[in-house]
């Protein structure tokens, strides 16, 4: 089986680990990975600002250079329902829109991919820790996305799984949301740093890095000794 990995903006420019862990991740799988060197964003950002001309070229840069893969994962819910949910609304031109309609079909965030297309949910993980997970709004809302990664978390050898209350919550991230709208945006992510710390976790795990970036600056901000780890990081650790 052949993956085209497609690496969204933030972990391309602050977690690289994650891209790297999604690669181990599948090598270790034994998948033959296809990195196209030239994509760039799926324009996600310009389309949640409002400018959606940019976003559109974005999308057909995107269309052209994945619509002969045969499989399409990334470690991003946001990113995954960008190309997948709202693609749609962007004036795809007539020539790329069987283009569109394959890509929808073969685009997966990377915990669907792995239990809903490879039915994996033991990847041989191993981590001795007390773990919690976020749900992100674009993965959980948009793709549908819930059991699969607490069916590979629960599978790594040694960790202690807890769910938080209300997972479902949104951090207050949201892109741009979190810089027009700053107030709004700390007093949920106040909450969200409640939940996490109510369940006693020594980790909190997500789908999607900007949700794990936001997070993370409330708790080093507050000297809250949890840290925030991406699942592929998660599940690419200590493989047996």
């Amino acid at each position: 089986m052949r993956v085209s990995l497609f690496i969204p903006c933030l972990v391309d420019q602050f977690y690289p680990q994650v891209g790297l862990s999604t690669l181990r991740l599948f090598r270790k799988l034994g998948l033959e990975v296809v990195y196209p060197s030239d994509q760039t964003c799926c324009g996600q950002p310009a389309f949640n600002s409002g400018y959606h001309e940019e976003a559109r070229k974005l999308a057909v840069r995107f269309l052209r250079i994945f619509s002969d893969a045969e499989y399409i994962v990334t470690p991003s819910g946001s990113c995954a329902s960008m190309v997948r949910v709202f693609y749609q609304d962007l004036s795809i031109p007539a020539d790329l829109q069987q283009s569109l309609d394959r890509v929808k079909e073969i685009i997966f965030e990377l915990a669907e991919f792995l239990v809903d297309i490879l039915k994996v949910t033991d990847v041989g993980a191993a981590f001795s820790a007390r773990v919690t997970y976020h749900d992100s709004c674009h993965l959980l809302r948009e793709l549908k996305v819930k059991d699969p990664p607490r069916a590979l978390i629960r599978n790594v050898k040694g960790i202690d799984f807890i769910e938080m209350p209300e997972s479902s919550t949104c951090c207050g991230f949201g892109g741009a949301f979190s810089i027009k709208f700053p107030e709004i945006s700390t007093a949920m992510l106040e909450e969200k740093v409640r939940s996490i710390q109510r369940s006693g976790a020594e980790y909190v795990v997500a789908s999607d890095a900007g949700c794990l970036m936001h997070i993370a600056g409330l708790l080093l901000r507050s000297r809250i000794p949890i840290k925030t780890l991406h699942l592929a990081e998660l599940l690419a650790v200590n493989l047996r």
